[in-house]
């Protein structure tokens, strides 16, 4: 049931595939975007799908002899938010996230796989490209604004509570990122068949600080014969909750854009270590043949963190301010 402190929330589903261009009138992800820009688009997103599909046949390894029972399509969730409820002319575009889907070849199954994956957000981009730059600019010391990632997580809660959620959706979302080159990270003794060995991280990372506002705790796995760990932020219970494909969906479609975002850390020449502290400054690791431009990544994410405040924040800052102190307190008091 909708809480009364729930705006109304759109939802519009685009495939992602080799024929697939970044749309000038609704939300860009930024990393899809980028790789399907340029002369060499149509290579980077075939290159890009057969690197997934090679990793979900490698992890989903029985029962499948030469290696290509699977195939992984993909689709770009876009969310938008009306918080007026004032009809979906209004909605912002609010959250981005992918669904995977298993294609068995052998039975001609589509399998439901996962929804989360990638994460992108344009009140992200304000609260990490505006917002915190602005915070601190006269400041000796780094400091987190007060109540900082409070409305984005209200946003996504409200999200993830809604009808519109549970029409399409029938499990909580897992979304898998990069560790934070800026922690250090230890082995431990846990391990799972398709997740692999989990790390524990030294202190919580910004990052991991703002997805608990959503609602998410985070593990930390590094999967079977990958060099480093992903970060796995998740309601519920990650290891019980999904089917191991469902798992190797989400860990063969973000392991292969972390190959390409990252290629320092996730296709590093040595795995790491029982101690581990990842650094985009390792000359050690080998490229992907895909082009992937991380500054105009960077640009484009100031970009859309200015066109949230421009749009979003600034004309709706006073019934955004209401809205999300209604929706903590009446959480709280639920709780």
């Amino acid at each position: 049931m909708t809480s009364p402190y729930s705006p109304a929330f759109s939802l519009k589903r685009t495939a992602f595939d080799e024929d697939y261009q970044p749309s000038g009138d609704t939300r860009i992800t930024t990393n899809f975007a980028n790789l399907a820009r340029g002369e060499n688009r149509r290579a980077n997103l075939r290159n890009a799908f057969k690197m997934i599909d090679d990793r979900f046949n490698e992890l989903a390894h029985w029962d499948n002899e030469n290696r290509d029972r699977y195939s992984l399509d993909l689709d770009i969730i876009s969310v938008g938010v009306d918080i007026d409820r004032g009809g979906t002319d209004d909605a912002f575009p609010v959250i981005e996230v992918l669904q995977t889907t298993i294609v068995d070849r052998r039975s001609g199954n589509r399998i439901e796989g996962i929804v989360g994956n990638n994460f992108s957000s344009y009140v992200r981009d304000y609260d990490f490209s505006i917002r915190l730059p602005e915070h601190n600019e006269s400041r000796s010391e780094f400091a987190v604004p007060a109540g900082f990632g409070e409305l984005h997580g209200n946003l996504f809660r409200s999200f993830l509570h809604s009808d519109t959620y549970a029409q399409h959706f029938s499990k909580p979302p897992v979304i898998c990122l990069s560790v934070s080159s800026t922690k250090a990270y230890q082995r431990t003794d846990n391990r799972h068949p398709i997740l692999g060995v989990e790390y524990r991280q030294d202190e919580f990372s910004l990052t991991d600080d703002y997805f608990s506002k959503m609602g998410l705790r985070v593990r930390y796995f590094l999967p079977p014969r990958s060099t480093a760990p992903l970060a796995f932020y998740f309601v519920g219970d990650l290891l019980d909750g999904y089917t191991n494909l469902q798992l190797i969906s989400t860990v063969s479609t973000m392991e292969t854009f972390q190959k390409i975002y990252r290629p320092e850390i996730y296709n590093a020449n040595s795995p790491a270590g029982k101690s581990y502290r990842p650094s985009l400054e390792n000359p050690d690791y080998s490229t992907t043949r895909i082009v992937y431009d991380r500054e105009d990544r960077s640009r484009l994410a100031l970009e859309q963190g200015r066109f949230a405040e421009e749009k979003f924040i600034t004309p709706h800052r006073a019934a955004l301010e209401e809205w999300s102190a209604q929706y903590t307190a009446h959480h709280r008091s639920q709780s």
